[in-house]
């Protein structure tokens, strides 16, 4: 019997694997925080106007809240679901009637939890530590979507990594580099993207990460604001997401090659 269906349980299953994974709660719980408060006092020290130190810490709060789907979703995820697959957990979970479709929704809710207590405490070291500005209404929402949106396409990405890959230190790495290389051409490792050289820019205007981090304030704070680079930007991850998970159906595929 196939189980076609989003269970409690296994939403609880995935949960305790998300939990059990140490290098999540370092790189996507305490590393961000950590990188906010020293980043913003580093910075704060220097600006004696409060109008202008609220503005700063805020964005450099919106764009490191970016880390935590990056290390949860990408780093996190990419991991667990190749170690799995070198231990033939999926497979036996096929033999077991439990549907791919439905495993993977139980994966993401599960993900998506974990992410969520991940922001709880973030925003309260933003509110209590850093002070950040008060948004909108409409600013904390499109930030909330901006974010979970981007987590979902993390989600596929890591999935397809670890699937075309299948080796735990080999997913790793890459989910590895990739995490890194998006923070630093995002900005948010001290280089802020207006000094990096113009052809980096290039590939920096292709990351939803470098929108959060570079100008989201605008939006927290109900400003008028230009979406279309940043809707472009989360089109053309989707479209990776899109030609990875092609690859990995036609090599699924029974005598799928290229």
């Amino acid at each position: 019997m196939i189980k076609n269906k989003v269970s409690w349980s296994m939403i609880v299953y995935e949960f305790r694997n998300v939990a059990g994974n140490p290098f999540v709660h370092i790189f996507g719980v305490f590393f961000p925080m950590l990188l906010a408060i020293i980043i913003s006092k580093a910075v704060g020290s220097e600006i004696p106007d409060e109008t202008i130190l609220g503005e700063v810490v805020t964005t450099i709060f919106l764009g490191i809240g970016a880390v935590i789907p990056l290390a949860t979703i990408l780093m996190g995820y990419s991991s667990t679901c190749s170690q799995d697959i070198e231990k033939g957990i999926p497979l036996r979970m096929k033999l077991f009637g439990f549907s791919e479709k439905y495993t993977m929704i139980n994966r993401l809710i599960a993900e998506f939890i974990y992410m969520t207590f991940s922001f709880v405490l973030y925003f309260m070291i933003g509110i209590f530590v850093l002070k950040i500005n008060t948004p909108v209404v409409s600013g904390f929402v499109l930030y909330i979507v901006a974010l979970y949106v981007f987590a979902a396409i993390l989600f596929v990405i890591a999935h397809a990594i670890a699937n075309l890959v299948k080796k735990f230190g080999l997913t790793y790495m890459i989910s590895m580099l990739v995490y890194f290389s998006m923070m630093i051409l995002s900005g948010m490792m001290g280089i802020t993207v207006n000094k990096l050289p113009k052809g980096v820019r290039l590939i920096s205007d292709l990351l939803p990460s470098t929108y959060l981090n570079k100008d989201f304030y605008e939006v927290w704070m109900g400003n008028s604001y230009n979406y279309v680079p940043m809707i472009q930007s989360y089109l053309f991850f989707i479209a990776i997401a899109g030609i990875l998970v092609f690859v990995l159906w036609r090599k699924a595929k029974p005598g799928g090659r290229f």
